[in-house]
């Protein structure tokens, strides 16, 4: 075998496994990834469990998610830290897009997560593997900002009749049912509630005084013997109960193409909004790590998680922020912690599942409480509508849409993200078109508008800055006609373009119509500062043959020296020209 052909077989096997690329193991690496995959399995087993519940599933099958995607997803994937598993935002989408279905934790729900888990992965996987991460971009960071600081609060109010013990009417809608139970608040279980609060102080307080230990784990391994001990469960409290012992059997889901079709919209929204969650943490790992990160490399690796996950009879996975977070602090070096994290998770599925029989619900309830306290970000919104407006717009209206839709989360989402597309086409649709004239101090063409410059009669100068596309060749067209008809001795119409980006085929329609009414004007259209992936689209079109190449200039000094030797006005004087040459 040459050493081309080993080459290429090595570059294969690193595209098929990336983990192929993960550096040789010595014994510190194995070390620190041990401690770290230990560590993150700790925080694992009990917020998997949690989630598991905010899904509506039964409790256990959060540690069958957190089994095999998370050795999956960091086989297939590019980050070294992020650590996969169950996550609050993807757990409650999974409620939102079940619950009209059939009934929380019951077989028929279990089974339509399940399929639900392998749509989003497939979802995912052809997304990547067609090289489709961009699609991504259509939920924008305000989009996401709005929908997460939303999905927080449901969450949370989701947890409080857990909390206090009082059952939650959830048919008439999230904020109604919470209403409702704070009504009744009277018939608060109190075991419940002092539980809940134990589990709530035990987490705040480990994370101040002790940072080192996960407080969720100190809340789990305190609390569940002191449920045992007062028979929290005879006391008519809420427990885990029972956990079959063992691993998951690999299984297909049932597919029924009714269902399908009912959960696909929901499954394409939890894939992108599972993935941008996934890549956004990636990425701030990455900064700090300086790991080559590749997002469709991701998207496979969450795909693959999500279908693992479904064969594991569990629902779907993303990437969560706090364990990338602990995996990371705890020296994580390769993805090597994960697939330890998964071993661990296995052990517990084997040996210690008799032991989580007595952990109560409402200690789950705290945990997710305190998982998504920290999503909660006002100063960014605020941040936001400061930055810009539209985008202020587009964070507030999907925060306000998926309140207002709980627990149809989804809902909110597709509203904001449609809203930031159609307010991003406004933006688009009259881009700035400004007049230049020579400013005195630095000889650079300004907006003569803006810094008050005297303007040309024999040249009329302007410039578009943006594409030029359909949604805004019109205004393009309005702007100059205008233009020209307020210069009525100008001869020459110059168009500085450095600023097109880009350009369609109405873009060049426009250019040819407004060439031609020019023209018929005695005014002569005259191009500068091309750039040259718009200036192919022109040479294909024939554009710049019907222009003429003597009125298209590399840059806007040279059109105005060829303009100026060209006027034909005895009166004219170069020097005294607002347009002078440089």
């Amino acid at each position: 075998m040459t050493s081309r052909q080993a080459s290429r077989r090595l570059s294969t096997a690193r595209r098929l496994i990336p983990a192929n690329q993960w550096q040789r193991p010595t014994p510190s690496t194995l070390k620190a990834d041990l401690i770290a995959g230990i560590t993150v399995a700790l925080v694992l087993i009990p917020q998997s469990m949690a989630y598991a519940a905010l899904a509506g599933m039964p409790a256990y099958y959060g540690l069958y998610a957190a089994f095999l995607p998370v050795m999956v997803a960091a086989l297939w994937g590019s980050s070294p830290q992020l650590a996969t598993g169950p996550v609050a935002v993807v757990a409650l989408l999974t409620a939102s897009a079940l619950t009209p279905f059939a009934e929380p934790g019951s077989s028929e729900y279990i089974t339509l997560a399940i399929t639900l888990a392998m749509m989003v992965g497939l979802f995912q996987l052809l997304l990547g593997l067609f090289s489709l991460g961009t699609l991504v971009n259509f939920l924008a960071h305000p989009v996401i900002l709005g929908f997460t600081n939303a999905a927080a609060i449901v969450i949370a109010l989701s947890q409080v009749n857990d909390l206090l013990g009082i059952p939650m009417d959830r048919e008439a809608g999230m904020l109604s049912g919470v209403i409702k139970v704070l009504a009744d608040i009277g018939s608060t279980h109190l075991p419940t509630l002092l539980l809940g609060l134990a589990a709530l102080l035990i987490m705040f307080g480990s994370r101040r005084l002790i940072p080192s230990i996960p407080g969720v784990l100190i809340a789990v391994v305190a609390l569940t013997p002191v449920s045992y001990v007062i028979g929290y469960a005879e006391m008519g409290g809420e427990v885990v109960g029972e956990i079959p012992a063992g691993i998951p059997t690999p299984a297909m889901p049932a597919w029924d193409w009714e269902t399908i079709r009912a959960l696909l919209t929901t499954a394409a929204v939890i894939a992108l909004v599972g993935f941008m969650e996934a890549i956004s943490i990636a990425k701030a790992l990455a900064a700090k790590t300086r790991d080559r990160i590749d997002p469709n490399q991701e998207l496979v690796g969450q795909g693959l998680a999500n279908i693992a996950s479904s064969l594991s009879q569990a629902f779907p996975v993303s990437g969560s922020f706090s364990r990338s977070a602990v995996n990371h602090s705890n020296g994580a070096r390769t993805g090597m912690s994960s697939v330890f994290t998964a071993v661990m998770v296995a052990l517990a599925l084997l040996v210690l599942t008799p032991l989580l029989y007595h952990l109560p619900m409402s200690v789950l309830a705290a945990i997710i409480i305190m998982a998504v306290i920290g999503l909660v970000n006002v100063k960014a919104m605020i941040h936001t509508w400061k930055t810009h407006t539209h985008d202020g717009a587009a964070a507030l209206t999907t925060f306000v849409a998926t309140l207002a839709f709980a627990p149809h989360l989804d809902y909110g989402i597709v509203i904001g993200a449609g809203l930031a597309i159609v307010l991003y086409l406004l933006r688009t649709m009259r881009p700035r078109v400004v007049i230049l004239s020579r400013h005195p101090k630095d000889g650079t063409l300004r907006d003569a508008q803006l810094f008050k410059l005297p303007v040309s009669r024999h040249i009329a100068a302007l410039r578009f800055d943006g594409p030029l596309y359909f949604a805004n060749v019109g205004h393009l067209e309005d702007r100059t006609l205008e233009i020209n008809h307020d210069h009525q001795e100008a001869r020459f119409l110059l168009l500085v373009g450095d600023g097109i980006t880009s350009i369609d085929s109405s873009g060049i329609e426009t250019l040819h119509n407004l060439h031609q009414r020019l023209h018929d004007n005695g005014v002569t259209l005259v191009l500068a500062g091309i750039k040259l992936q718009v200036w192919e689209v022109m040479q294909r079109a024939g554009l710049d043959k019907e222009i003429g190449h003597d009125n298209i200039f590399r840059n806007e000094d040279d059109a105005i020296r060829a303009i100026h030797q060209r006027i034909d006005d005895p009166s004219f004087d170069p020097r005294s020209c607002p347009l002078r040459p440089v």
